[in-house]
């Protein structure tokens, strides 16, 4: 398994010296990852990325290399660098399983660990979660708008990189799509491997109808072919009938469908369906392309296109949209007493909740529909008879529920520095992620008017943030004047 350890920002590094000189090294520090917005301005956001996680937690350690490394950029002492040579991860770590429904502001994940440790973390469980739950999101967003038409991840070229297309058709596989074009995915995941062909096979033909028959002849159990390299309408289609019935049928096959790929899908599509139930082929399936999302995906279903199934790329693979997530400290602990952090900002949605925190799910009885989400601190006992949930922006804003059932949102995956979590297989995360997906409410999924899911604070945790809200800025007050009278 490769080391990746050094997969982290510099200032990680430097910092863990300041905290190894300070004598910081075994105080115990609590860290949240989550994130401030859903993604696509949506109304949910599908957890991704932890197994990445695991993998790099259970090869966490640094090589002689990385040492001779990093000594040679002249940032560390030989102390410090001796103490690197042993470390790896002993600490706790708490997260949703991979396809969990997530909102804003919630702890996804939960690191309890030494303080060096912890910090070393943070660039690696960033970049995994950020870049899982968006594709996992985004393929969400598709399947569910193609309702029940399967959709193929065809990314893998867009992506931006080798690992990051890897890791996309794998999350789009957890998201939803029945399988990818990515090859080494497919082999690695377990996910079936799809595709038909190019326009260059067609092209590298000198007639559309030799391409078409010598993929046939080599592909006769499977054949889907592309129509539109040259006119679908009027030389695609009817080459493809023309295989059908000059070569498949004689030979005991059946065409198995067409794909387009560009021009007026709509028209096309119910064009092409005409044709081929004309010519006795109403069985052949019509596979969409070309930068299909959530968005055309639902338009091309409005006007009543023809899909069997859908291609889609670019906008699972390299989406332009990302998941904000981040790493804060929330709180530290001292001879057994965790004491809350806090971070202040000026931009009121970067202020951060502090201290050890759990999340809850409230779910209706009957329906098993989400009803809210309420942040506690970890000590925090959830009422099975009543609870009152309690906006966290606006704090007049009460819902009481009472026929409900609750669910703690995180889960134990490392304690000790011990993995004791089984990941689930991809296709379980995969049924996992849809069974989460058909909890949350219409008014939340809604893609294009989605309904805000408010997270709440318990009692104990808003009043907590208002007192250190208040202390610091009594403390930076303080400053302040200090800082005018010497002036």
């Amino acid at each position: 398994m490769k080391n990746n350890t050094l997969m982290t920002d510099f200032y990680e590094l430097t910092m863990a010296q300041v905290y190894y000189d300070a004598g910081m090294k075994d105080e115990m520090a609590y860290f949240d990852v989550f994130f401030r917005t859903n993604p696509f301005n949506g109304g949910y956001t599908m957890t991704g990325g932890l197994d990445e996680v695991i993998k790099y937690i259970e090869n966490f350690h640094l090589d002689e290399e990385d040492i001779a490394y990093l000594r040679s950029t002249k940032q560390f002492s030989e102390d410090f660098l001796n103490y690197l040579k042993n470390i790896q991860f002993t600490g706790d770590l708490y997260a949703m399983p991979d396809g969990t429904a997530a909102f804003p502001n919630e702890p996804v994940m939960t690191v309890r660990a030494n303080m060096i440790e912890a910090q070393l973390l943070e660039t690696y469980l960033l970049t995994s979660f950020n870049h899982g739950s968006l594709v996992t999101t985004k393929a969400k967003r598709i399947t569910s708008t193609a309702k029940g038409i399967p959709v193929m991840e065809f990314g893998a070229r867009r992506a931006r990189g080798a690992g990051s297309a890897i890791d996309a058709s794998k999350y789009a596989y957890v998201g939803g799509c029945v399988g990818t074009s990515n090859t080494i995915s497919a082999q690695e995941n377990g996910i079936p491997a799809l595709g038909t062909m190019a326009h260059s096979l067609v092209q590298a033909f000198d007639d559309e109808y030799d391409a078409f028959l010598a993929y046939a002849k080599a592909h006769p159990d499977n054949c889907t072919l592309l129509v539109d390299t040259y006119d679908t309408l009027n030389s695609g289609i009817p080459n493809a009938i023309r295989i059908a019935k000059e070569y498949l049928e004689p030979n005991g096959y059946r065409l198995k469908g067409i794909r387009i790929d560009s021009g007026d899908l709509v028209y096309l599509s119910k064009a092409a369906k005409e044709m081929l139930t004309e010519a006795g082929l109403e069985d052949a399936t019509i596979c969409l392309s070309n930068g299909l999302d959530e968005y055309s995906i639902g338009d091309y279903l409005a006007q009543g296109a023809v899909i069997n199934s859908i291609g889609a790329g670019d906008n699972i693979a390299a989406s332009k949209e990302r998941v904000n997530g981040v790493y804060k400290l929330v709180a530290v602990e001292k001879e057994g007493v965790i004491e809350p952090k806090i971070k202040v900002s000026g931009d009121t949605v970067k202020t951060t909740n502090p201290g050890y925190k759990k999340v809850y799910r409230f779910y209706d009885c009957e329906s098993h529909t989400v009803l809210g989400d309420v942040i506690t601190l970890s000590d925090e006992i959830i009422p099975t008879d009543k609870y009152t949930l309690v906006s966290d922006k606006d704090p007049w804003k009460k819902t009481t529920i009472d026929d409900y059932y609750v669910r703690e949102l995180q889960v134990p995956i490392y304690q000790n520095g011990k993995l004791v979590y089984q990941l689930p297989t991809i296709q379980e995360r995969q049924a996992y992620c849809q069974k989460e997906y058909e909890t949350l409410t219409e008014r939340i999924t809604d893609i294009n008017n989605p309904h805000t899911y408010y997270v709440d604070l318990s009692n104990r945790l808003r009043e907590l943030k208002q007192y250190m809200l208040y202390d610091v800025m009594e403390q930076v007050g303080k400053t302040a004047k200090q800082y005018r009278k010497e002036r």
